[in-house]
């Protein structure tokens, strides 16, 4: 079963009921990216909602969205027709593994939401869809980020956003595969609650040295759900506030 819905920046959206839907861990990621690329590669696309926002950001120019499903690399083109996206959003449905860009010209920045739970951990779903998406059937962390490292070029961007109770995972595979961490975000509900995600902005080939920024906090009060300003910021700009931004 498919539905239809209007999300951020008046996109229109299709999602599969079987399958996960867009959440703040996407919308967060696609506001995480603070420059404009002339083409950038998604890992893991699912329904390109992030690679969407980007476009409709002017972010990039063009977008290769790689996902190993195809019912979902199918799911991308459509959504990427329904919002006049044809010729700037290309989908392909290849795995992590193995994909290589065939031109001569690498990719700009690459960015994902990779699966984030091990095969032997974490609660698992009936759908086989949402399992792939949420588990490292198909390629662990190392797997991603050595996927970006053979296609981006040489001072590239990478971003990711993941659970911080893997960050040490993160940030390991990110140095075998040569992108050094420049900027990282912890993600909180509200100030009493702990961390629940982590943004990661990386360069191919970058020296060492990171700015933690303050951390994001989504709600002033959980329980009411009121954005705080920073996070208001966010909704309405696509962007991070300026503090955010390496210094």
């Amino acid at each position: 079963m498919e539905t239809v819905t209007t999300v951020n920046d008046d996109l229109r959206l299709i999602q599969r009921s079987e399958g996960l839907t867009f959440g703040t861990d996407a919308l967060l990621l696609a506001g995480y990216i603070d420059s404009k690329y002339k083409h950038a590669l998604e890992l893991g696309a699912g329904s390109g909602i992030i690679s969407l926002l980007t476009l409709s950001r002017d972010k990039s120019e063009r977008v290769t969205a790689l996902e190993i499903q195809n019912e979902y690399a199918e799911l991308c083109e459509r959504n990427a027709e329904l919002n006049g996206f044809v010729g700037r959003l290309t989908a392909v449905c290849e795995d992590v593994r193995g994909y290589r860009y065939s031109s001569d010209e690498l990719y700009d920045a690459v960015f994902t939401n990779p699966p984030y739970m091990r095969t032997d951990s974490g609660r698992r779903c009936d759908a086989d869809e949402k399992n792939i998406a949420r588990h490292e059937v198909n390629g662990d962390i190392r797997d991603f980020c050595l996927c970006a490292m053979r296609n981006l070029k040489f001072g590239g961007d990478f971003y990711a956003v993941y659970r911080p109770d893997r960050l040490i995972d993160l940030v390991c595979a990110m140095r075998e595969a040569r992108l050094e961490a420049k900027r990282i975000t912890f993600v909180h509900a509200d100030e009493g609650s702990e961390s629940s995600m982590v943004l990661v902005k990386a360069r191919y080939g970058g020296k060492s040295g990171a700015y933690l920024t303050p951390p994001l906090i989504i709600y002033k009060d959980n329980s009411h759900r009121e954005y705080t300003d920073e996070m208001n910021y966010i909704m309405e700009n696509g962007l991070f506030p300026a503090v955010y931004s390496k210094r």
